[in-house]
């Protein structure tokens, strides 16, 4: 059974979009919470043009549920509001300088040292490292050896191809969560994940322990309202 992690950037992005704090950011992932929300997910960028800095340390003081921080380690502003803000999970994500949403998983062969050393320094601190990868079993065996605790399956190709060959898009991702199983690794996944497509991913994957959604999850809030979006997202995750 697969928690669900609700991701909150797009509503900081609508605040920004006016200014002032309406929406209020905390108080919509207390909502989320209060509604059946497992855990809360936000993914801060150096030019803060959706979630702020701040909005990291009123989070932590104040939801209940798992805080995760996604974001790119290689930012020493981002480390510091890791270490300083002591979040349940952080998720490495290598974003590049300027890029609208996360597009690629971590070469964790090529990186394999510097991911060794940053995974060392989060789990030093008591939190949960988890990496951002795309569904190559060679990249989570590799993972693997870094000393991450979890690795993330980045589902924009499963997402893509759903609707096309479900079973030639969820092929890679079995391979690489099996893999994963094996080497001892928790096993998280994100991205245009949404009520289409998450039963059929939960259903197939093994070993799955968190989703991460937010864009479609958001958007279908408009629909459905924020309280019916996450039970219907809840019952699809927790098959």
């Amino acid at each position: 059974m697969a928690r669900l992690s609700v991701n909150i950037n797009k509503i900081a992005t609508l605040r920004n979009s006016r200014g002032g704090n309406n929406p209020d950011v905390l108080q919509a992932a207390l909502a989320c919470e209060r509604f059946g929300a497992q855990g809360i997910t936000v993914h801060p960028r150096p030019d803060e043009r959706h979630i702020r800095y701040q909005d990291v340390y009123d989070l932590k003081a104040n939801i209940q549920t798992e805080l995760n921080i996604e974001g790119n380690s290689e930012e020493e502003k981002f480390v510091r509001l890791v270490l300083d803000s002591q979040p349940a999970q952080v998720t490495l994500v290598p974003d590049a300088a300027g890029q609208i949403t996360s597009n690629h998983g971590w070469d964790t062969i090529k990186h394999q040292a510097y991911l060794q050393d940053i995974c060392a320094l989060f789990k030093g601190e008591g939190i949960r490292v988890s990496i951002f990868l795309d569904a190559d079993p060679r990249m989570v065996e590799a993972a693997a050896r870094t000393g991450t605790d979890r690795v993330e399956l980045y589902t924009e190709s499963y997402a893509q191809e759903y609707h096309h060959d479900r079973e030639r898009a969820i092929a890679p991702y079995i391979a690489a969560a099996e893999v994963a199983q094996q080497a001892g690794l928790g096993l998280n996944a994100g991205h245009d994940l949404d009520l289409h497509n998450l039963r059929y991913f939960s259903q197939h994957i093994p070993g799955l322990l968190e989703v991460s959604i937010g864009h479609a999850l958001i958007a279908d809030a408009l629909y459905l309202g924020l309280e019916e979006t996450i039970k219907r997202y809840l019952a699809l995750a927790t098959i």
